[in-house]
């Protein structure tokens, strides 16, 4: 279910995205990364993070110091997040009960350590994740003049 919703909700903000121009879409609106362009950059990034961890595909082509620069094109990065979701819904839709149970270990670049958390716990930060910093981008897109769809999950198309 969260992978549908989350496909939905990104797919009603590239509508808005593609409106804009890159220079709308890169001024400073006073969000945690600045702007429309780099929250996008970000969330795109950090889903292709914790997707490799989850699935072992690949992980994001740029650093971590890099993640607001992931794309500088923005057709590149409508690609990319529409392959992205639908990375996320095959996953997903492939999980097991059994596949959340026990820890999920990875090496953590920006922090230079292993990690180990429960695995449930990391999925639950994931969409939690998306959630949030989608949130962030409504708000900017809508100030920006944009109209993006009704976030709420109980509208999400079936």
């Amino acid at each position: 279910m969260m992978a549908r919703y989350n496909a939905w909700q990104n797919k009603s903000l590239s509508v808005s995205i593609k409106a804009l121009s890159m220079k709308e879409m890169q001024l400073d609106r006073g969000a945690f990364f600045g702007s429309i362009w780099a929250t996008a950059n970000h969330l795109l990034w950090a889903d292709c993070l914790w997707m490799s961890r989850f699935d072992g595909g690949h992980a994001p082509s740029v650093e971590p110091k890099d993640h607001a620069k992931l794309h500088d094109n923005k057709q590149l990065w409508l690609d990319d997040r529409r392959r992205m979701d639908q990375r996320i819904i095959r996953w997903a839709g492939k999980l097991r009960q059994i596949d959340i149970i026990g820890p999920l270990v990875w090496h953590s670049p920006s922090l230079n350590k292993t990690m180990t958390k429960p695995t449930a716990l990391c999925i639950t930060h994931f969409f939690n994740h998306q959630t949030h910093h989608r949130g962030q981008l409504h708000a900017m897109l809508t100030a920006a003049g944009q109209t993006p769809d009704d976030t709420d999950l109980t509208l999400m198309p079936d």
